[in-house]
């Protein structure tokens, strides 16, 4: 794995994508897999339908220098896959500790993609955090194997408010000390 800087966020790097800052091209597929509502509705933050100028919204906040979350596009075209299958992110927290967040593009679940992610992200740990905590809606398993494959272990029990859903949702929540 190789960490290269662009902006002042790290590339990181695998054999089979890269974890890279969002860049303004990015905005279509972003915009496309996003306003499925497959993927919105396992998010808190992903509103369904999407509103007009919500993506570039979104981009524009993650390239900025004093953003407080850090989100890279897995971007496979090393080999041969899309700019964008999917967004990983750091939310900065206090005491050196960041939460983990993540969706994949419906046409890569079920490969292993989000574990991979999630595992080069916290092997290269570039907000050199101490913890990194995830949570995940209770009606998606699939995504707290990911978590739990990648050394995170259960915490507990709480809810967060889905803007899809337009609902407050059942979460577990995940803890992995770096």
């Amino acid at each position: 794995m190789k960490l290269d800087l662009i902006i002042n966020q790290p590339v990181v790097e695998t054999e089979l994508f890269d974890l890279r800052p969002l860049r303004k091209s990015d905005e279509g597929l972003i915009e496309h897999y996003g306003s499925d509502e497959r993927v919105a509705r396992m998010t808190t933050s992903i509103a369904h339908p999407l509103p007009p100028g919500a993506t570039e919204a979104f981009v524009a906040r993650a390239m900025t220098d004093d953003r407080d979350e850090d989100v890279w596009a897995m971007d496979g075209t090393k080999t041969g896959g899309a700019e964008v299958m999917g967004l990983i992110s750091l939310q900065k927290l206090d005491r050196n500790q960041s939460e983990i967040s993540y969706w994949v593009a419906p046409v890569y679940w079920n490969t292993g993609l989000a574990t991979r992610a999630v595992r080069a992200l916290v092997d290269a740990n570039p907000l050199k955090n101490d913890t990194m905590f995830g949570s995940v809606f209770q009606d998606n398993p699939a995504s707290a194997r990911v978590l739990i494959r990648c050394g995170f272990e259960y915490l507990g029990d709480a809810e967060s408010y889905s803007v899809a859903r337009d609902a407050t949702v059942p979460t577990w929540t995940y803890s992995r000390k770096l």
